[in-house]
């Protein structure tokens, strides 16, 4: 089974290639194991996506923003690694 493929488009117009590569470390040291590739897209026209082997986590226009990185890691994880714990991102979502 090939491994999952992430990526993140992110506007160049908008300057958010750091944004974009800050979310693609956090995932990175999350899921050193589980991911097989994290590429950073260039894009235009204030575009922020997340797809994961081609599937739209998040959508910066669908969602009126930026993700939180630990409902982000929430997602992938459901999707690549659902057995797995993410400590303290998992503590926070319960006491919400």
């Amino acid at each position: 089974m090939p491994t999952p493929r992430l990526e993140i488009e992110y506007c160049t117009q908008c300057r958010w290639l750091l944004r974009a590569a800050w979310t693609a470390q956090e995932l990175l040291t999350t899921f050193a194991t589980e991911l097989g590739e994290v590429a950073l897209v260039p894009g235009i026209g204030g575009v922020f996506e997340i797809r994961l082997d081609g599937e739209t986590l998040w959508s910066r226009k669908a969602e009126g923003g930026f993700p939180e990185v630990p409902p982000l890691k929430r997602m992938v994880r459901d999707r690549i690694a659902p057995d797995r714990d993410l400590g303290h991102s998992d503590r926070k979502a319960s006491g919400s």
